[in-house]
């Protein structure tokens, strides 16, 4: 491990396709077929970790449970889920998929009590997902403001928070490389890990964030990059240190 940088490749997942949004935006998406493919190819290129969202729990308009299972029985790497978890019940769900672990979103910046209990019972298997644009964060598919970034932060250091997903909303889907600067001012204020997610567009991104891992970054997630041919996943974990 050492100076490795985590990479996790993301499924996003809309009516059982995998699909890649523009800045969260679900009219903006690009079809990519079967995400049990991509998983298997995904795990046969060397990944440790796959970053499965559920667009349609995200957005509140169905979910593709079957698929995620398949996904996490079928693939034999660790996944983390994010999208639509909000409660016990879906929470529960989640985690009896046999997911790794679970991002919280919306939820965790709502329902700040329900947070608190979740991370106190769950341990390290909840993640935070900070959705950001400036300093302020997005709810809601980012369709809605909820506080500031560091506000929140210091709250779920407090709680015990294991650690932290930061997506700049603005890079997000863009291929304009990742906010580095955002990077630095969350991991200057909590010792928790971080991932990074949104904007990574080439391989000197990935570098640029293995730079970072000695502040505190674990991991990057990466998404279109991959799925427009930007460069192979071999290639980016070769980068990252991983093999």
């Amino acid at each position: 491990m050492g100076n490795e940088l985590i990479l996790l490749p993301a499924i996003d997942v809309v009516d059982g396709q995998a699909v890649r949004l523009t800045q969260g935006e679900l009219s903006e998406k690009s079809v990519y077929g079967d995400p049990l493919d991509a998983a298997l190819a995904f795990a046969q290129a060397g990944a440790e970790w796959i970053h499965f969202v559920d667009l349609d729990a995200a957005f509140g308009r169905g979910s593709n449970r079957a698929m995620m299972h398949r996904v996490i029985g079928e693939v034999g790497i660790k996944v983390e889920l994010t999208g639509g978890i909000r409660d016990d019940a879906s929470l529960r769900e989640a985690l009896d998929s046999g997911c790794a672990r679970v991002n919280l979103g919306t939820a965790a910046l709502e329902n700040p009590e329900w947070t608190k209990r979740c991370i106190e019972e769950f341990g390290d298997r909840i993640a935070v997902g900070l959705d950001v644009r400036g300093h302020t964060l997005a709810t809601r598919g980012w369709t809605e403001d909820a506080g500031n970034l560091f506000d929140a932060l210091a709250r779920l250091d407090q709680d015990g928070c294991a650690r932290y997903v930061v997506t700049d909303v603005s890079k997000d889907g863009t291929l304009q490389g990742p906010n580095l600067q955002l990077l630095r001012e969350v991991m200057k204020v909590t010792s928790r890990p971080v991932v990074a997610s949104g904007g990574i567009s080439s391989l000197a991104d990935v570098i640029a964030l293995r730079a970072l891992v000695g502040e505190g970054l674990e991991g990057a997630i990466i998404g279109k990059a991959l799925y427009s041919g930007a460069f192979t996943l071999q290639e980016a974990l070769q980068v990252a240190g991983a093999q």
